[in-house]
Order: structure tokens, then C-alpha cells, then sequence
């Protein structure tokens, strides 16, 4: 089963009755045009509601920071022997390193690689 989401794009008629059950919700009205004018970015809002440090904190970018150029992974496309492909996917998560790991050793042992 794949874990991929998938995604629903509502027709018109869904996407009317969504719009009519949001304007319907007493909990959480739209917001009228004098709301959205004053509506601000969170890097404008946050250091005032929270502080400079929290905002920050709050604010800082998600995920590991971008390697260099040289040093980043390349897409690669290409066809294996089914058996091979389905063995490395039974050891579990991080198959696909593996596979990197393994293309390594032999390159490096076979002298492709600068030694590093």
C-alpha cells in the first residue's frame, strides 16, 4: 500500500457545500474584508505577541540546512534486477542509502573514488 497522500480536488458542488458549512460554523466565522486587510505576516506579528527570542524560534526554517552544490545527492533513474530492488526494501526504512553505501565500497574499492 502506498504511503503517498492522495489528493481530492472538490467539484463545484462540493466545493459549495464546504463553503456553506465554513460561512455556517459559529465557532469559526469568515473573516470580512476589514479582518483580512489587517491580517500580518508572522515575521511581523510574532516578536510583538511572543518576543524576540521565541519568535525566532517559532520562525527559523524546518528541516536540515541545504548542503552546498558539490556535496548534495543526485536523482538517479535507473533499472535494477527485481530480486536486488526487493531485498534491499526488506531490510526497511533507509533502503535506498544502502544501496548508496554499497555503490561506495565498490567504487572506493576499486579505485573510482579520491581517497578521502
Amino acid at each position: 500500500m502506498s504511503t503517498k497522500r492522495r489528493i481530492h480536488i472538490p467539484t463545484d458542488t462540493e466545493g459549495k457545500a464546504l463553503t456553506r458549512a465554513a460561512q455556517a460554523d459559529p465557532d469559526n466565522p469568515p473573516l470580512t474584508d476589514a479582518e483580512l486587510a489587517r491580517l500580518r505576516p508572522a515575521r511581523e506579528a510574532l516578536p510583538r505577541l511572543v518576543g524576540d527570542k521565541a519568535a525566532q524560534a517559532l520562525l527559523r526554517p524546518r528541516g536540515r540546512p541545504a548542503l552546498p552544490p558539490d556535496q548534495r545527492k543526485v536523482t538517479l533513474n535507473m533499472r535494477a534486477d527485481r530480486d536486488v530492488v526487493e531485498a534491499f526494501k526488506a531490510t526497511g526504512e533507509g533502503w535506498q542509502t544502502r544501496i548508496n553505501d554499497v555503490l561506495r565500497a565498490y567504487a572506493k574499492s576499486h579505485r573510482m573514488l579520491p581517497r578521502s
